[in-house]
């Protein structure tokens, strides 16, 4: 009989992800760089004057199942919408071809689906998060003059991606954060995982 979460010797992840939008301005200037350099590297985004973007970004968090469930197929997605909010949650599954014991690593390296409540996170919980780290620090923000970390720190969609993982891994549970996947525009988007 397979372990709670496992599935003939296969550990079963799921991945909640929670959408978000806020509003920036920014300029992309290196202090390592002179005037012109900067301008011959960012062209317009070097504006004295800065410029804005609707940032997307996507926060996934990721739980080892406490439950066997048989899926209805390999990807599920579930998508709550109103005129006030937007939630798209994405579960994927995820077969380890190791037996139990070589996988039992993953237990130490991701956090665990609840039993009762079937979430990886409260979404509740997870939105004081969000609004701590983000909508408070970088909404309606100038990213270079509001937020510190970039008082010395081109503000990239990287350096924003890398910015938002390090402050919501203090504030969520241990390791439970998978990925932020930051959206500058439909066509620059940028993903990190911690790495």
């Amino acid at each position: 009989m397979a372990a709670p979460g496992q599935r003939g010797g296969a550990v079963r992840i799921g991945y909640a992800t929670r959408l978000l939008n806020f509003s920036a301005a920014h300029r992309l200037h290196s202090l390592h760089l002179s005037d012109e350099e900067n301008k011959k590297l960012y062209g317009p985004c070097n504006s004295p004057n800065g410029h804005g973007h609707n940032y997307k970004v996507e926060i996934t968090l990721r739980g080892e199942a406490s439950v066997t469930i048989e899926p209805h197929g390999l990807n599920s997605e579930l998508v709550l919408q109103s005129p006030f909010f937007s939630f798209k949650f994405i579960f994927f599954v995820h077969v380890n071809i190791t037996d139990f014991t070589r996988s039992s690593h993953l237990q130490h390296v991701c956090s665990q689906i609840d039993r009762i409540s079937g979430m990886v996170m409260n979404l509740k919980d997870l939105q004081k998060c969000i609004d701590e780290v983000i909508m408070k620090t970088m909404d309606h923000k100038n990213l270079d003059q509001d937020v510190p970390y970039f008082a010395n720190v081109v503000s990239t969609t990287e350096n924003v991606a890398v910015y938002i993982w390090d402050n919501m891994v203090a504030v969520l549970p241990p390791n439970l954060l998978y990925e932020i996947k930051v959206h500058e525009t439909d066509k620059n988007i940028v993903v990190y995982r911690g790495e």
